[in-house]
C-alpha cells in the first residue's frame, strides 16, 4: 500500500507542476482535467502525509522511552499511545480513499425492464417492478421520464425504458440489473398453483456525447406514428422514431415525445448507454475482471432476486438477505437492500487494497 501511495504522491506533484505551465492554460478542457486529478489525488496525499508525520513523531516517542528522565518516559509513552491511535485512524483513511470509485457514480441513470419467462405474468410482474423503481425515485425527489413503453394486453408491460434523473441515481441504482425472479398465484390461476416468472432490469449510466461518438453514416432512421400518448396528432405527423445502429444491431425506439426531434434525442441517449455499456464489458472482458465483485456480475441472465408472495418474502441471491416484508419492498422500500449491497462492495473493494 505504502509504495502505492508513494506513486499517488509523486503524480500529485508532476500534476502540481504541469498547472503552472502556462501552455495548459490555453487548453481548457486538458486545464479543467488536471484541475479535477490534482484535486482528487490532494485529498489523498494530505492523509498520507499527516500520516507519515505521524510515523516519525512514533519514532522520536519510541527513543525517548530510554531516557533518563522518568518524566519524561511516561510523557513520550502518552505521546506514543496518541500518536498510535491517530496513525492506526489515518490508515483506515487511506484505505477508504484508495479504494476506486465508480466514475458513473453520479449520473442518471437509464433503466430497462423487460418481461422474462412466465407469459402474461412475467409482464405484470415487469410492471411491478416498474412501479417499484417509480416509487423509490419518487422518494427521493428523482425526475422520471419514460422514453418507451410496450403494455401487454394482460394489463402488464413487454418492455419499459425509463430516464431516472437525480444526485447518485446510479450509485444506488446499479446493483438492481440482472434477473428478478416471482413466485406467486396468478389472478387467473383457478386451482391456486404457484407460478414462477422473470423479468430482466439493465441499469445503465445516463452517457454524454463526448463519452460515446456515434458516426452519423453508421445510423439507419425510421420513423413512424406513434401507438403512445399524443393519440391522433402523433399517428398523423410520425413522430416516433427508430434507430438501428447497423455495426453493431442495436435498435432503439422512442415515441414518448410530441416532437420528432425530442423522441430522436431520447433514442440516441438509449443507444449511447448502451455502446457504453457494450464497451465496458468488453474492457473489463480483456482485463479478465468480473463486471462487479463478489456482489454479482450485473449480467442480465444471473438471478439475483426471489420476490416469494406466499412467504411475504424478498430474497437477494448475491449477498444472502431475506426480508419478510414484500409488500413494502414492492412500493419501493427497497433501501436495506441497496445499503448491503453497497456495503459487501465498498469491503470487497477494501480487501483489494489492501
Amino acid at each position: 500500500m505504502y509504495a502505492k501511495l508513494e506513486g499517488v504522491e509523486q503524480r500529485f506533484i508532476e500534476v502540481e507542476q504541469h498547472l503552472s505551465d502556462p501552455g495548459l492554460i490555453g487548453n481548457r478542457e486538458a486545464y479543467q482535467k488536471a484541475v479535477r486529478e490534482h484535486s482528487d489525488l490532494g485529498k489523498i496525499v494530505v492523509v498520507f502525509r499527516r500520516h507519515k508525520e505521524a510515523a516519525a513523531r512514533i519514532q522520536e516517542s519510541r527513543e525517548l522511552l530510554n531516557d533518563a528522565d522518568a518524566e519524561i518516559r511516561n510523557l513520550a509513552k502518552e505521546e506514543l499511545a496518541a500518536l498510535t491511535a491517530e496513525q492506526a485512524r489515518l490508515e483506515s483513511d487511506l484505505l477508504m480513499l484508495l479504494v476506486p470509485r465508480d466514475p458513473n457514480d453520479d449520473k442518471n441513470v437509464i433503466l430497462e425492464i423487460r418481461a422474462g419467462t412466465g407469459g402474461d405474468e412475467a409482464g405484470l410482474f415487469a410492471s411491478d417492478l416498474f412501479r417499484m423503481y417509480c416509487r423509490y425515485a419518487e422518494g427521493r425527489s428523482w425526475k422520471i421520464e419514460i422514453l418507451s413503453g410496450h403494455p401487454t394486453g394482460a394489463g402488464g408491460v413487454k418492455e419499459a425504458i425509463v430516464m431516472i434523473q437525480g444526485k447518485g441515481a446510479y450509485s444506488a441504482l446499479k446493483y438492481e440489473s440482472g434477473t428478478h425472479r416471482v413466485q406467486r398465484v396468478p389472478a387467473t390461476e383457478a386451482q391456486g398453483r404457484i407460478h414462477t416468472s422473470t423479468a430482466t432490469v439493465a441499469v445503465l449510466p445516463e452517457v454524454e456525447e463526448v463519452e460515446i461518438e456515434i458516426d452519423p453514416g453508421d445510423l439507419q432512421i425510421d420513423v413512424y406514428g406513434s401507438s403512445g400518448p399524443g393519440g391522433q396528432h402523433m399517428q398523423k405527423n410520425a413522430t416516433a422514431v427508430r434507430l438501428t445502429h447497423k455495426p453493431t444491431g442495436l435498435v432503439v425506439s422512442c415515441e414518448s415525445e410530441r416532437s420528432q426531434t425530442q423522441n430522436k434525442e431520447r433514442a440516441m441517449s438509449v443507444l449511447r448507454a448502451r455502446l457504453y455499456e457494450m464497451e465496458e464489458e468488453r474492457r473489463q472482458a480483456e482485463r479478465g475482471e468480473a463486471r462487479r465483485l463478489q456482489v454479482g456480475t450485473a449480467e442480465r441472465s444471473e438471478k439475483i432476486r426471489t420476490y416469494n408472495y406466499p412467504q411475504n418474502r424478498v430474497t437477494d441471491h448475491r449477498i444472502g438477505l431475506s426480508i419478510y416484508r414484500l409488500e413494502s419492498i414492492m412500493n419501493g422500500d427497497i433501501d436495506e437492500f441497496i445499503d448491503e449491497l453497497a456495503t459487501t462492495e465498498q469491503a470487497e473493494r477494501l480487501q483489494a487494497v489492501a
